[in-house]
């Protein structure tokens, strides 16, 4: 008897020790501050603080703060019913007022809020409502960007600006050591239940392979971004799960339109032909699926169009293009114009570690239509910085369309006038902004097709920005856990519902 009793006393001791331990999470993605718009993902994605609004796997908007949402007959007034169960992690309420000072902070900063015609916001009892000054159907797939979580009073100093994040999700802040490490807790009064695991453990590691043997070894329960050549190897492993799914996020090559060297759409059309996508996504990525055939992927429906033609490789093509330029063979193959080589800086960054190895087979398949490109892999950073500067010639960036679940979003921010720092330079095109805005004030899918249509015909046809290869997001979880899903739209990867295996 006695025995047995200490033999359940164990098992319960080593059961509470196992439910104890932190859930070890590692990721790519650095902790740059505090603020929403530098780091907001990091906590949107781990359940620290949410949004009004959400989106599901499939992109579908969904309830999160606001239990409900609906707009008058004009377009002009939304509502937003906040949950009356919703409180934040300092045990005060979430009201309609705290909800109208973070989207009005959101509003005033550089964030998504800023491309929405909103008039004014207000809190009306339980309600959160947006007035605004012209029709704008796309408003709550706005506020799921990270951009527009909704923090407690208490997140502010004295001036107002953010000085510590207490928000409303199902997991708070623990302790937060910019910036590579982030220790949450489970925040016991969430809404949504409790979590399955009591504490999670965020690490930002930037090697992919170093992710990889983190894995390996035990050191991570749940890695996120894995390397393609580390992902054959993972799947060989007993211990491991690897789920992998195809995210709308397009690897691009920006190209300043305003230069000499790319102010002729028929030399943007020439560089496209001269790259050879499907070699690249077979033998960096290990899927040639991945080649970009046009901008958006087929994840982002209604917005992918299937019989469009495709963007392929033609090196003769390419050739007679940049002839027709203006562009001859010079005495070493590279190509000139008025006394000027065709040699430019391809900028690229390795905070997506697949990016330095594309750039460099891009340098020698445009060397075989007698373009000079010389590669730069710095930060991230450069590339903003460089297109507002104006000395960005070509860039190699990896570009995520579900910042707002509508691409419209991306759409306004990328090739409207002036471009941004992320999307189109020097280059202007007096249709697609006016589609775009039509399609701003449009819902129903069936009259916003041809619109959408169009717009990607002439992203096609003018080549801004030129897409290389599409992506994936691969995810290794240990066989210790489960309850692990892909967010495909990388907005909330759902920590909530992760339980340590029986």
């Amino acid at each position: 008897m006695r025995i047995a009793w200490f033999l359940a006393a164990a098992l319960a001791a080593l059961s509470t020790a196992v439910a104890a331990k932190p859930l070890k999470v590692v990721g790519p993605w650095e902790i740059a501050g505090v603020d929403p718009a530098q780091s907001g993902y990091v906590f949107s994605r781990l359940q620290v603080a949410e949004t009004l609004v959400t989106a599901d796997t499939s992109g579908r908007l969904v309830p999160a703060l606001a239990a409900a949402w609906s707009v008058s007959d004009d377009g002009l007034v939304w509502r937003f019913t906040l949950r009356p169960d919703a409180v934040f992690h300092d045990g005060t309420p979430v009201t309609a007022e705290a909800a109208t000072a973070s989207l009005e902070r959101a509003r005033a900063g550089v964030g998504v809020l800023t491309q929405v015609p909103i008039a004014g916001i207000a809190g009306d009892g339980r309600d959160v409502v947006i007035r605004l000054d012209k029709p704008f159907a796309a408003l709550p797939a706005y506020l799921v960007n990270f951009s527009a979580i909704i923090l407690a009073p208490s997140s502010y100093d004295d001036a107002g600006k953010v000085s510590r994040i207490v928000g409303s999700g199902p997991y708070k802040v623990k302790s937060l050591t910019p910036p590579l490490k982030l220790e949450l807790e489970a925040s016991r009064g969430w809404w949504g239940g409790e979590p399955g695991i009591a504490e999670v453990s965020y690490l930002a590691v930037g090697q992919g392979e170093t992710r990889a043997l983190m894995a390996e070894s035990g050191e991570a329960d749940l890695v996120f971004s894995m390397l393609p050549v580390s992902v054959e190897r993972l799947r060989r492993n007993g211990k491991l799960d690897v789920q992998i799914a195809t995210i709308p996020r397009t690897r691009i090559l920006k190209v300043n339109a305003g230069s000499p060297f790319f102010d002729d759409a028929k030399v943007r059309q020439a560089v496209s032909q001269a790259i050879d996508r499907a070699g690249i996504a077979k033998v960096i990525l290990r899927n040639p699926d991945l080649a970009a055939t046009q901008l958006f992927p087929p994840a982002l429906a209604g917005w992918h169009v299937p019989d469009l033609a495709p963007l392929g490789r033609d090196l003769e093509a390419a050739k007679r293009l940049l002839a027709e330029a203006g562009w001859k063979p010079g005495s070493d193959g590279i190509l000139e114009r008025d006394g000027r080589r065709f040699s430019v800086t391809l900028v690229t960054y390795a905070n997506w570690p697949e990016l330095p190895p594309i750039a460099t087979a891009l340098q020698a398949q445009l060397r075989e239509v007698g373009i000079e490109v010389k590669v730069s892999v710095g930060n991230s950073s450069e590339i903003p910085s460089r297109h507002r500067d104006g000395t960005l010639e070509m860039g190699l960036v990896s570009r995520l369309y579900s910042i707002v679940p509508d691409p419209i979003g991306t759409l306004l921010q990328d090739y409207g006038p002036g471009g941004s720092d992320w999307g189109a330079m020097g280059w202007s095109n007096e249709e697609l902004p006016a589609l775009v805005g039509r399609l701003v004030g449009m819902s129903d899918p069936g009259a916003r097709a041809p619109l959408q249509r169009r717009a990607v015909e002439i992203l096609q046809e003018e080549l801004p920005s030129i897409p290389v290869t599409w992506s994936e997001l691969a995810i290794v979880a240990s066989k210790r856990i489960t309850g692990v899903k892909v967010d495909p739209l990388e907005v909330n990867y759902g920590l909530a519902a992760v339980r340590w295996a029986e």
